[in-house]
């Protein structure tokens, strides 16, 4: 089932070609399935466990949302592509058509959780956007928000996917200023990456007159076996530190932060027999 928030129109990097015509390349992607990952292993930290709501704003090509699914959580996908809600849509699921940029009704469903992963950087106004995500949870609920880092690696595949900029932690940091959440922390991803992304932001891949899918098909390309073995290890090996904080850089950078409950709104936290709830 697909509900209508609002409408906007994506950015013209970001077509719907990419979001269906690219769907099972970037579904067999290490970096989208490594990310998933990581995202269930940091819910799970934050002890936001099955069957809880947890809403992937920004889902696109449904790679988080249908791994938080089989792990038995309750996902709503929202995206800004009509075409790709309908190829995720199916019995069952909840999606939603929105514009991250326009307010949410005040009625929609508070949740346990919401992950905003490489999607702000699309946004020329972060901070309202994060304020907006933040509406969405139940007092004491967590935002996961995940963008690209280090301003200086921006290159063609960043224009490709319409980002506006890369972070650094404290630029990240200042995005949530003013959005009502208590930042908890922040943590790299991907170190083992930066080396590589130095090397690729030299080349550029795109050819004369060819469409941003193609650009961003020859983007995703990865040499063959063992290269996707070796990342998938890459990955796994670097996942415990990362959600650790022990990493000092990365191509990727995440934030956890969380709504404060008050006297009106009972912390439902406390009863999982958590202790560390921001408070009022």
């Amino acid at each position: 089932m697909i509900d209508h928030w609002s409408r906007g129109d994506p950015p013209p990097t970001v077509t719907d070609a990419i979001l269906v015509e690219l769907a099972e390349e970037v579904r067999r992607h290490p970096w989208w399935q490594a990310r998933a990952v990581l995202t269930a292993q940091l819910l799970a930290q934050l002890g936001v466990t099955p069957p809880a709501r947890v809403v992937d704003a920004g889902c696109g090509w449904g790679v988080t949302l249908e791994h938080l699914e089989q792990r038995g959580y309750q996902v709503v996908g929202i995206d800004l592509s009509l075409r790709g809600l309908q190829r995720l849509d199916q019995p069952g699921r909840t999606l939603v058509l929105a514009d991250l940029n326009h307010p949410f009704p005040p009625e929609a469903t508070l949740s346990d959780a919401v992950l905003a992963l490489d999607v702000i950087e699309h946004l020329d106004d972060d901070r309202g956007a994060l304020r907006r995500l933040g509406s969405l949870l139940k007092p004491g609920g967590w935002l996961v928000v995940s963008v690209p880092a280090i301003p200086e690696l921006y290159g063609e595949f960043d224009e490709i996917q319409g980002h506006r900029r890369r972070y650094l932690p404290e630029t990240l940091a200042t995005a949530f200023d003013g959005s009502g959440l208590t930042l908890q922390r922040l943590f790299w991803w991907g170190r083992w990456l930066v080396p590589a992304l130095r090397r690729q932001r030299a080349r550029i891949r795109s050819r004369p007159g060819e469409s941003a899918t193609a650009t961003y098909r020859r983007y995703l390309q990865l040499p063959p076996w063992p290269t996707p073995w070796i990342a998938r290890l890459a990955f796994a090996l670097e996942q415990s530190a990362a959600l650790q904080g022990r990493l000092r850089t990365g191509t990727s950078l995440f934030a956890v932060a969380r709504r404060p409950c008050s006297p009106k709104s009972p912390c439902p936290f406390l009863s999982y027999g958590l202790d560390d709830c921001p408070g009022s």
